[in-house]
């Protein structure tokens, strides 16, 4: 019997292994994967049905993901008219390294000063390194003029080829 019809052969990437299962993250592991230090690309739906994307830094409001930007942004006017929403944040360079989540959802535009500056406080903690209260006025100015967009899942979709266990294909140094 040859090692590839053999019962304890371990399973080949791309011979009946449904890696669909094996590289998704548990809930705990997005949430520690999100919590990290990533840009994640924004994408809205443009009035001419074109895709626009924009690489945004992200912090939370009430424990959802959401973004800061200015109030007339076109990213805004999209989600005014369209409120379709596809947030991804991704890390790796090599393909063993590959990980990433992203979520498809509605967005909320929030302009409640109080939930602004909770996102404005998680975006300068995450980005800026440890907010105080001698930060404030740099996240006043930070958060003139903007909006909070709030994105309530509908899909989530994860990876983590770490997962795989594969060989690394970094060049040797």
């Amino acid at each position: 019997m040859t090692d590839e019809t053999s019962s304890d052969a371990a399973p080949q990437m791309g011979h009946g292994t449904k890696q669909r299962d094996i590289i998704r993250m548990s809930d705990a592991e997005v949430t520690e994967f999100l919590a990290q230090r990533h840009s994640a690309t924004m994408s809205t739906l443009a009035a001419d049905g074109s895709i626009h994307s924009v690489a945004m830094w992200y912090g939370f409001i009430d424990g959802v993901m959401a973004v800061e930007t200015k109030s007339k942004a076109q990213k805004v006017l999209n989600l005014r008219r369209d409120p379709r929403i596809t947030m991804l944040v991704e890390d790796g360079e090599y393909y063993e390294e590959l990980r990433g989540v992203s979520i498809v959802g509605t967005a909320e535009i929030v302009d409640d000063a109080d939930q602004l500056w909770e996102l404005g406080v998680s975006v300068f903690d995450r980005y800026m390194g440890g907010y105080t209260e001698e930060m404030k006025p740099f996240v006043e100015v930070m958060l003139h003029n903007r909006v909070a967009v709030k994105v309530v899942p509908t899909k989530v979709v994860t990876w983590d080829h770490r997962k795989l266990g594969l060989p690394s294909t970094r060049p040797a140094e």
